[in-house]
């Protein structure tokens, strides 16, 4: 299990993992108000155009009126590439009255968390 944080205050943002057999399992949440806001699982499969590439076939389930839906399922899917497993991304961020920077910021405090994740699955 990994739990790794990035950012203060209203931008911080935290990612757990958890381990089902060979899947796994990413929770990303943070802002001011935590929640799950999407849901993408992410199943790896060979690419349609080259079959030595790994590729995935993503779902994805998002709550009435939330936008983690894409962030879910780009980090599914990138993880999915990356393990050969299947993924499963719970997403929810959120900051009252966001303005656009700050959602740049919790963006990239995301992409941050999700590239010390990468490294880690590369390593093992």
């Amino acid at each position: 299990m990994v739990k790794i944080q990035e950012g203060q205050g209203k931008y911080e943002v935290t990612l757990q993992t958890v381990k089902s057999g060979e899947d796994l399992t990413v929770i990303i949440h943070g802002g001011e108000k935590p929640h799950i806001g999407a849901i993408a699982v992410s199943i790896p499969r060979p690419s349609l155009k080259n079959v030595a590439i790994m590729s995935a076939t993503t779902s994805v389930i998002t709550l009435v009126g939330h936008k983690e839906d894409d962030l879910a399922k780009e980090i599914a899917e990138d993880i999915t590439k990356i393990t050969g497993r299947t993924t499963i991304v719970i997403a929810g961020l959120h900051i009252n009255q966001a303005s656009p920077k700050d959602i740049d910021i919790l963006i990239s405090n995301v992409n941050k968390l999700v590239n010390k994740l990468k490294n880690l699955l590369k390593r093992n």
